[in-house]
């Protein structure tokens, strides 16, 4: 069959090549692709930067945003043929660490853990591929063009699920929050704050094109202006920063109202250097009781919680967040930079 694969580490080393055909077993599903998203995580594998084949292989076939139908299903797995599934992209450790012990992989201490696409295990972006019944998410039929945005909604499911967690330690009533980034990770994360029925402003560079718009058909308000400002005019009770912008990020730490909570979901390239006045920044923290939370990764509760996002929202504006599609044998064409791209996925 025919998959994305790439050897980890080499850069110029992305292409459709032939693999090994999946097959049936007692303990998997078998799934036929139907999409895989592509993310920042996987231009970064694509350029050399990161990422492992699994053990014993040179190459790694890439792909983390999956959706995929259920082709055959082992007795008392739960499935059934035609079932409209996603993969979970991160096994646990296999010592296990307590948290993965837990269920709660995402927050795994030791880092042994493996990931579909990214770490040690192949990924999604093939024609057919396996994943064992515990770790896959079944979806909604009516979720069959944009079930690949499930994966992404898990990372803002759970920066959301940090909120609550963190604004339950004393009374906390938000009314507010500010989104970083109208990406496809930003964009989602205002969807939620729209559905919890939120007063909900996006902040972004861009003035045209696609991103604008979306915000303003969510029921949201786009702002481009300077972080602190759009905050401080709009009483930002929470920010959730998808930029990984180091500027945005410094901003985000002290422009939210006392009790603040502010979510990093933007990972920043190592090296960028922007100043920052640390006693001004810990006094604020500290006299406002805020707080900042970096947040990664999503485990199983997650997963349910964004399915449940995504079968709540509207079809059509979910429809609009996939900007370009691209055929598998073609797939190499998905990571180039494209000025309207919000979410490319490649239709496998």
């Amino acid at each position: 069959m025919r998959a994305l694969t790439v050897v980890p580490g080499q850069a110029g080393s992305l292409a459709v090549t032939d693999v090994k055909d999946r097959s049936a077993s007692t303990d998997l599903l078998l799934v036929d692709g139907i999409a895989v998203g592509v993310c920042g995580t996987d231009k970064e594998i694509a350029a050399g930067e990161y990422g492992a084949a699994p053990p014993g292989h040179e190459r790694l076939i890439i792909g983390h945003e999956s959706l995929g139908r259920v082709r055959e299903a082992p007795a008392g797995s739960g499935y059934s043929p035609g079932d409209l599934v996603v993969g979970v992209v991160r096994r646990p450790d296999p010592v296990p660490c307590g948290a993965c012990a837990h269920g709660e992989w995402d927050m795994c201490r030791n880092g042994l853990f493996t990931e579909h696409g990214i770490k040690e295990v192949d990924g999604f972006a093939s024609q057919r591929w396996t994943i064992e019944p515990d770790h896959a998410v079944r979806l909604d039929p009516s979720l069959a063009e944009v079930g690949v945005l499930l994966e992404p909604t898990t990372v803002v499911a759970k920066a959301w699920d940090q909120v609550d967690r963190i604004g339950a330690r004393a009374w906390f009533d938000p009314r507010t929050v500010v989104v970083t980034g109208a990406g496809p990770i930003g964009l989602l994360a205002a969807l939620i704050g729209v559905q919890r029925g939120l007063d909900v402003h996006v902040l972004d560079r861009v003035t045209a094109g696609p991103k604008p718009t979306l915000v303003r058909d969510l029921g949201a308000t786009y702002h481009t202006g300077p972080l602190p400002a759009v905050a401080d005019h709009v009483g930002a009770g929470i920010i959730i920063e998808c930029t990984g912008a180091p500027s945005v990020v410094v901003d985000s730490l002290t422009s939210t109202r006392p009790y603040g909570i502010t979510v990093l979901t933007g990972v920043s390239s190592a090296g960028r250097h922007v100043p920052i006045d640390a006693g001004a920044t810990n006094r604020s923290l500290v006299l406002e009781n805020d707080v900042v939370v970096g947040s990664v990764n999503a485990n199983m509760s997650h997963y349910r919680a964004g399915a449940d996002v995504l079968a709540a929202a509207d079809a059509d504006w979910l429809g609009r967040l996939i900007t370009r599609r691209v055929p598998l044998e073609r797939a190499t064409e998905a990571f180039e930079a494209r000025p309207d791209d919000v979410k490319v996925v490649i239709d496998l």
